[in-house]
């Protein structure tokens, strides 16, 4: 069975980083352009929220602000957020069967431990409250389970993301046997 082609980003994320991390760096149009190899018309029309932008135009205008990736096609930060296996925002390239779908990127001064999770069904893990700051991003990668904030929680299957505030109470129950996640705690 193939898997469905995840939706593209929206356009108005790319246009508003654009302009956010070009405002930042100081840059005109026609530097930006020039230092990423792009013509300025192709930066225009991304700024402007139209046009298709390549995984390859992307990167190369991250590198010529000087940003990670994820910086220019990241969604805005919601308290929960949740991406089902398939429907993440994808970025195809022009040079071979590469789809990348970007989850989460890093916040600058953030500090991220990975942690693979194996879980049982039968008790809840309640957790309280880690460092103010704290974010966990978690991908389910067998079987089914209850995670996040008090009050919050959700039901993901394999390949569902999930990403939430951690400096409060949490908790992660196995819905099936042999449920596992990885989870990456960040702290800023």
């Amino acid at each position: 069975m193939a898997e469905a082609t995840p939706a593209r980003l929206p356009l108005e994320w790319i246009a508003a980083a654009l302009k956010r991390e070009r405002g930042r760096a100081g840059l005109s149009l026609s530097e930006l352009a020039r230092r990423a190899g792009v013509a300025k018309s192709t930066l225009s029309q991304l700024e402007a929220g139209s046009g298709n932008p390549s995984l390859e135009t992307v990167w190369a205008l991250a590198v010529a602000l000087g940003v990670p990736f994820g910086a220019l096609v990241e969604p805005p930060v919601l308290p929960v957020r949740v991406i089902r296996a398939g429907q993440g925002p994808a970025v195809r390239s022009e040079q071979s069967g590469y789809l990348a779908s970007l989850l989460s990127s890093c916040p600058p001064g953030a500090r991220r431990d990975l942690y693979s999770v194996r879980l049982e069904p039968g008790a809840v893990r309640e957790s309280e409250p880690h460092i103010p700051g704290t974010v966990e991003h978690l991908v389910v990668s067998e079987g089914a389970v209850k995670a996040g904030p008090r009050g919050e929680v959700v039901e993901l299957g394999p390949g569902d993301y999930m990403s939430y505030r951690a400096d409060v109470p949490h908790s992660y129950e196995a819905l099936a046997a042999g449920a596992r996640l990885v989870l990456v705690m960040q702290h800023m």
